[in-house]
């Protein structure tokens, strides 16, 4: 089963916590902090690997998790961190958000993007010793780590991919030049899926492939016209196979006008792409008026052999012509810069606060204790969420809510004398 395209929920891993430890000693009755950090949670990582074909497992199990960080303990022993999780897709394969925002075309194998970071660790008491705070009693809770859908699209990266009508012969031509073995159905896009095959001719290779017949209006969706035109982007060479058959309604020459048409209303570049015309069966009768019809077009026969050969040197000579022109397909990661996510909206009577340094301010494991309400509060106060409240309308005494915490608003006392 070939699948080119599929909705994945990825999670990275949940950050170990911190914990408030002390090494006590003769003569200090209060001990020395040392409370370990807790270990990072995995990242998810998607990687291009030529050793996968399809996006089949992906279909058949779309929930994937990094591994978690484990907790810090005392005596400064620090938690492991999570192992990422590393999700290998077949070259040619593009990243989107579940939204349609394209993060990444991972066309070179190796070639891998991170998708999403795991959670931080918690930092131990041992981390918060500072002049003013000698003996901490705090420690920080991990970072969970965030879910997001993703999208996952395969576009064949081939050589040169064989364009026609159903029934034009294409699964015949790849089956007989090279080692795939297509497979063929009564749908109007009568291969059932696109195949990709080697071709060896005089110490040369190229990739060929075998998309999918075309309707009139594959273009605009008509049929499964976009799930296979896909295909067609990465192909540095178009062959278009025309079926001079006269159990093809289609004239030979409104063939070759309409697969050109589709091919440029779908994406318009592709009318510079380098191709070649050609007319397939050529052993029957109605293959010479389909030349004369289109003069240009190289006549082949699978069952007699004829015309293979040219078809094949041409074929290879217009891919070395591409390589020469543009040796690398190009991919690429989009990098994103830092956006603040701070929000804050009025829910019901109160106010509740979004955002990860939101988040991160009051995660400790204790807010009771005094040093962690303070530091908790200096941490608000430099992540803007004091006077993100005050502009929005906030007044002293008004609940607020982070996370599952409840909070009340204050007000510095220069902000009160004023």
């Amino acid at each position: 089963m070939f699948v080119d395209r599929v909705t994945v929920r990825l999670r990275a891993g949940n950050g170990g916590a911190g914990v408030a430890s002390f090494l006590r000693s003769k003569g200090k009755p209060k001990g020395r902090p040392d409370g370990g950090n807790g270990g990072r949670g995995g990242d998810v990582i998607v990687r291009a690997d030529p050793s996968v074909s399809t996006l089949l497992r992906y279909k058949r199990n779309p929930h994937h998790k990094a591994a978690d960080g484990t907790h810090g303990q005392g005596d400064l022993k620090h938690g492991r961190h999570g192992q990422d999780l590393v999700l290998p897709v077949p070259p040619g394969t593009v990243v989107s958000e579940a939204g349609g925002t394209v993060l990444a075309d991972l066309v070179r194998p190796g070639h891998e993007i991170k998708v999403l970071r795991g959670g931080r660790g918690g930092r131990g008491n041992a981390a918060f010793v500072s002049p003013k705070l000698r003996a901490p009693a705090v420690a920080e809770q991990g970072e969970y780590g965030v879910e997001t859908p993703f999208v996952f699209e395969l576009k064949l990266a081939a050589d040169a991919a064989l364009i026609g009508f159903p029934n034009a012969g294409k699964s015949t031509i790849i089956s007989s030049v090279s080692a795939s073995k297509s497979r063929v159905g009564d749908y109007p896009f009568t291969t059932v899926e696109p195949h990709l095959g080697v071709v060896s001719i005089d110490e040369r290779e190229f990739i060929l492939a075998d998309i999918p017949g075309l309707i009139e209006g594959a273009a605009e969706g008509k049929g499964l016209g976009h799930e296979f035109l896909r295909h067609v982007e990465r192909a540095r060479v178009l062959v278009l196979v025309l079926d001079p058959s006269p159990l093809q309604t289609v004239p030979v020459d409104t063939q070759l006008e309409v697969l050109t048409t589709e091919l440029e209303q779908y994406l318009p570049e592709l009318a510079e792409r380098p191709r070649l015309v050609v007319v397939s069966k050529g052993d029957l009768p109605e293959a010479d008026l389909a030349h004369r019809l289109v003069p240009s077009a190289l006549v082949i026969s699978v069952v007699t052999g004829a015309g293979v050969d040219r078809f094949l040197h041409t074929t290879a000579d217009l891919v070395d012509l591409a390589v020469k022109a543009s040796p690398d397909r190009p991919g690429f990661i989009l990098h994103r810069p830092v956006i603040s996510d701070l929000k804050v909206e009025r829910e019901g009577s109160g106010w509740r606060v979004e955002g990860v340094a939101a988040q991160r301010a009051v995660a400790f494991a204790d807010l009771t204790n005094p040093d962690a309400a303070r530091l908790a509060a200096e941490r608000l106060a430099r992540a803007g969420v004091d006077s993100a409240l005050l502009l929005a309308g906030a007044q002293p005494g008004d609940e607020v809510r982070i996370g599952d915490l409840v909070l009340e608003f204050t007000l510095p006392e220069d902000d009160e004398d004023t």
